[in-house]
């Protein structure tokens, strides 16, 4: 096919251009050598900025806000932490009002950890997330070189209703004039200025810092030469020292030196290109702020040409009405009622406008040049040696790692500089849309920086900017506008098995007109077909053979009419080799030179063709990280088939998480269990579920029994079970039916805490029934963010307005009088019908619950036993509600498996067995007091000395709820109990409760605590514990001689000892 393209030869890429490759860095190589990594300009500015913030040289705990890992910042932090080294221990928090309040509390006076040992923290969050808790950092003490915070915020706000990701600092600027006098703001724009001003925030030891950088676009471009800059805390080091010594200033100015119009903004993506307008438009100045508190307004006098006499500001704010803080800083400034100076007007930029700007920079051009006026170049911003490619793909495509190819093929070239920008929209479309940017210019070009969203913008019915245009999906052609992104005259590349006369019948009139009118050069190559001739049989040959050949197909197109065989061979051979995977690269060239085809479309259309629908827009609202494997996670949870389980079965190694507990273990750990917690888990066989109290009595108390053998479970006295159980299946099935969503359908949902890197996959049954906490309490977030997803006006406002500070007492009422669950929710504002993988993803998982364990295994050996009572309750709407797990636990029957964990417990026997104890149970508060009388019998009848026992035990009536009733007397005729105090409130004529027998024996309680360094204990509800106290606290007067004062600070005193221990719920 003879080539109709211009050659390459016309522009900076000549086809005789040595290409080569290296390889992408994973993740766990950028964590050990980031210093080489960076200067290849392999990673990401964005990267730098995470790793620099997350060593433990420089931070001694990262807080990381969910904002920040929903913008693709603190995934890597946490992958880090999991592989251990060097970096700082991990907190992960959600986003409220008074957010800060955890960052408050760790560097304030008291006991805690970072206050005694001095701390630097460094939290993570974004816009939203930081003006949510600038009202708590006003509580904030002074920082010091040894006790500071330092708040890393990638600027990416979701915005409209498409949630695109904006730069915009609109959520934030309102609350600047909040911020406390000790904080430092710094905005960065470039990729080095975001690792510079990240090292600049943990030099400057004597304020706390804010960052703010553009994870928008050019802190997440690759291409870049980085050098992270080593961070020596400077003790004494001013503001304007620390950015003099790394070559900035607080205010810079760009443009004409004797410019009388100004435009001042925050420095950022719009900066940026306003500082190129500044090269090219004469009359005009743009000021650009790096530091806006502490605001210096000598610094931003000294900047301003003497000729000014305007200056407009241009403040991001949410809405028009309001006052942005940017113009009042310039105003206070230059007011001067003395002597008149430049008229200085504010620009309100709403997150609307600031969107039109970035993806229409024409928009933008006009106006600045409006401000000046002055007349604005065509085509202002786009250099005549820039070359513009765009490629669409969708996630999970095995031509998703080709852009990365062809961007790395540029990277090493000394003359000439490759950048690359991935973004994704994860709504518009099932699986989501993919769009990388490359942008390929001169390496000596000195022209202002302008962010890769600036120079290749992708906008609604974009008038064509891409020089080149790749289609790796041949579904967006009827699913999305794509094609109107290529300049006119382009080659158009669409990777496809559809024959050329296929083609033309698929693609929309619209777009076949475009094409024709834009005289665009369409070609198609089927790269599976290719492949597959090549791979005979094997995959993995075949995901490599299908990327090699795309890559061949865009070089030829890319030489133009320059290109042959032998001269696409030669450019390839210096990135490829002579083979690729055995195979001669000469046989690669030959087979998509043969099937590399270019598509001559219909003149006309049959008139009568049904319109096609509308073609989506590509919206940018999600972004990827790569995982320490080198996946790329862009969405979470997805729906799939039976193939993703058959996966799990055929290729178990690969899909099985690894087994770490087992190295440190004797036994071997389970993995398949709940890889996803932190603690060991085991599967146990129930033995005995046994009710305890009659079945007329309206409590249903039973006692269960365990058989642990061969699981090498193992726990102490007063530990805790934690037990995994299920929601019911009939209520499941039910809402499945409501829902509308098939049960027996396979969903793929990500590990908790994993950040993606293991996925459970299973129907969507078992993941409602084992997994997902359907029929839990919602939180405030679930309102908010299930309100994203209502179609009803009404519902969604009525979600907003709970999830809100305002909704308060809404909120309240549900979860506690009304006891809601997610599923209660879902019915009541029905229009919220997210995707139920998305929906499995806005609820979380079910949460262990945890009962003291009613045995010692000293004394039952390979058994472990749950004293339980059913939690039910009627909603004012006559509604039955049942505890989660007690009703799950109350159903299992004998020979059924359980998942559990231990939970250590503060329920601990004094280190001596001599020591007094003294034990206060409620009903079901009586199990780990069982576990103790067993333990202290087993050491008598061993012949250890033990001390003296109390036990006080209360329910209602004595025929009824006397648990473990039969037990007891044995250990009061053995001498196991020294004395017992029995209380059945509802058995005498008055009420009789536990505090009334303590005070019986007031003397004796007062001696063993006072003189015998005794221990008490107090298990079951929350109501009895003043009165307990008071009972404690009046024995220790009344028999210790000390007054309430002193007896109250001996009770607190015993606490911190663990010898005043209370298990309340």
């Amino acid at each position: 096919m003879a080539s109709p393209f211009q050659s390459g030869t016309s522009t900076p890429f000549s086809p005789t251009t040595t290409l080569s490759a290296p390889s992408t860095p994973k993740l766990k190589t950028a964590a050990n050598d980031l210093q080489r990594i960076a200067e290849s300009g392999a990673v990401t500015a964005s990267t730098l900025v995470e790793y620099l913030a997350s060593r433990s040289a420089y931070s001694s705990s990262v807080f990381i806000y969910d904002l920040a890992e929903h913008a693709g910042f603190g995934t890597l932090t946490k992958s880090w932490a999991d592989e251990g080294g060097e970096t700082a221990p991990v907190v992960s928090l959600q986003t409220r009002a008074g957010a800060g309040l955890s960052l408050v509390g760790r560097l304030s006076q008291g006991s805690s950890k970072d206050v005694a040992k001095g701390a630097v923290l460094t939290a993570y969050t974004t816009p939203s997330g930081l003006a949510a808790m600038v009202q708590s950092l006003s509580y904030l003490p002074p920082a010091t070189p040894t006790s500071r915070l330092v708040i890393q915020v990638p600027t990416v706000t979701p915005v409209g209703e498409h949630f695109a990701l904006s730069p915009t600092l609109a959520p934030f600027t309102p609350a600047l004039t909040l911020l406390p006098e000790g904080f430092t703001v710094l905005a960065s724009a470039t990729p080095q200025e975001a690792v510079d001003f990240a090292a600049l925030s943990y030099k400057l030891t004597g304020t706390h810092v804010i960052h703010l950088f553009d994870h928008h676009s050019s802190a997440r471009e690759t291409g870049h030469v980085t050098t992270p800059p080593i961070i020596l805390p400077e003790p004494g080091l001013t503001l304007a020292d620390g950015l003099e010594k790394a070559g900035y200033s607080a205010f810079e100015y760009a443009g004409d030196q004797e410019a009388q119009t100004v435009v001042v903004l925050v420095n950022g993506p719009l900066a940026l290109t306003a500082k190129a307008l500044a090269s090219r438009i004469s009359g005009l100045g743009v000021v650009i702020v790096r530091v806006l508190r502490p605001w210096d307004e000598e610094a931003l006098r000294s900047v301003l040409p003497s000729s000014v006499k305007k200056i407009h500001v241009l403040d991001d704010v949410p809405t028009e009405s309001t006052q942005g803080a940017l113009y009042l800083d310039v105003f206070t400034t230059l007011l001067n009622p003395l002597i008149p100076g430049p008229l200085v007007k504010a620009h309100r930029v709403v997150p609307s406008r600031t969107q039109e700007f970035l993806s229409v920079p024409s928009a933008f051009v006009n106006f600045v040049a409006d401000l000046v006026p002055a007349p604005a170049p065509a085509h202002i911003l786009e250099g005549h040696t820039l070359k513009k490619l765009l490629f669409f793909s969708t996630p999970g495509s095995s031509l998703t790692a080709l852009p990365k190819m062809v961007e790395t093929t540029f990277l090493p070239h000394k003359s000439l500089s490759a950048r690359l920008l991935t973004d994704h929209d994860a709504l518009s479309k099932q699986g989501g849309v993919t769009a990388d940017r490359i942008v390929l210019s001169p390496r000596d070009d000195d022209s202002p920086f302008v962010p890769l969203s600036a120079v290749l913008p992708i906008s609604h019915q974009s008038p064509g900017v891409a020089n080149f245009l790749g289609i790796l999906d041949q579904s967006l052609l009827k699913s999305h506008d794509v094609v109107s992104h290529a300049a006119p005259g382009s080659p158009v590349l669409i990777v496809t098995d559809w024959t050329a006369s296929e083609l033309a019948a698929n693609l929309p009139k619209d777009v076949v007109a475009l094409i024709r009118e834009r005289q665009l050069h369409v070609c198609t190559l089927n790269a599976k077909e290719l492949a597959s001739e090549l791979a005979q049989g094997n995959s993995h040959v075949q995901k490599v053979a299908e990327n090699v050949v795309v890559l061949l197909a865009f070089l030829r197109l890319y030489l133009g009419s320059a290109a042959t065989e032998e001269l696409v061979r030669k450019v390839a051979v210096q990135d490829l080799g002579d083979a690729v995977q055995g195979i001669e690269l000469a046989k690669f060239v030959r087979l998509m030179w043969d099937g590399l085809v270019e598509v001559e479309l219909p003149t006309a259309r049959d008139p009568d063709e049904p319109a096609a629908s509308p073609l989506k827009d590509f919206e940018f609202n999600a972004i990827s990280v790569e995982t320490a494997d080198g996946d790329t996670v862009v969405n979470g949870a997805r729906l799939g088939t039976w193939h993703d389980a058959a996966k799990h079965i055929l290729f178990p190694s690969a899909f099985t998480p690894p087994d770490v507990l087992a190295i440190a273990s004797s036994q071997e750990q389970n993995p398949a269990l709940r890889p996803e917690l932190p603690e060991r888990t085991f599967l146990i066989t129930c033995t005995v579920n046994r009710r305890l109290t009659p079945l007329e009595y309206d409590r249903n108390v039973f006692h269960l029994e365990f058989d642990t053998r061969g699981t090498g479970l193992k726990y102490e006295i007063g530990e805790a079970l934690g037990v995994h159980g299920w929601n019911d299946a009939s209520d499941v099935l039910d809402f499945c039916s409501w829902y509308g969503v098939d049960p027996a359908k396979l969903i793929t949902l990500p590990v908790p805490g994993s950040e993606g890197t293991r996925m459970h996959t299973r129907t969507v049954f078992q993941a409602l029934q084992q997994q997902v906490d359907l029929f839990g309490k919602p939180t405030k977030t679930f309102y908010t963010d299930l309100a994203e997803h209502a179609s009803g006006i009404e519902d969604k406002y009525s979600l907003r307005f709970i999830g809100s500070p305002e909704g308060s007492a809404t909120f309240k009422k549900l979860g506690e009088k009304d006891t809601v669950t997610f599923a209660d929710v879902l019915k009541r504002y029905e229009t919220a019908r997210p995707g139920i993988e998305v929906l499995c993803e806005l609820i979380g998982d079910i949460k262990p619950r945890h009962y003291s364990i009613a045995s010692s295994q000293a004394v039952v050996g390979d058994r472990v036993d749950l004293l339980v009572v059913s939690v039910e309750w009627v909603t004012p709407s006559g509604s039955p509600r049942y505890g989660q797990c007690t009703r799950y636990l109350a159903g299992l029957k004998v020979g059924q498996k359980v998942t559990v964990s231990i939970k250590p417990s503060v329920m601990k026997l004094p280190p001596q067995p001599t020591q007094p104890i003294i034990m206060a149970g409620l009903g079901t508060g009586a199990a780990p007091f069982r576990a103790f009388l067993q333990h202290r019998a087993l050491l008598a009848s061993q012949g250890v000395p033990v001390g003296p026992t109390y036990y006080y035990f209360g329910s209602r009536h004595q025929s009824q709820e006397y648990l473990y009733g039969e037990e007891i007397e044995a250990f009061i005729l053995d001498g196991t109990i020294s004395r017992a105090g029995l209380a059945f409130s509802r058995d005498g004529p008055r009420k009789v409760y536990i505090q009334h027998k303590m005070e019986e024996d007031a003397a004796d309680l007062a001696r063993m605590l006072w003189d015998e360094q005794g221990a008490f204990y107090l298990c079951g509800p929350t109501w009895p514990v003043p009165d307990v106290y008071e009972a404690l606290v009046g024995a220790l007067v009344q028999h210790a001689d000390v007054d309430r004062e002193r007896a109250g600070a001996f009770l607190e005193g015993l606490k911190e000892e663990e010898r005043y221990v209370l298990e309340v719920y």
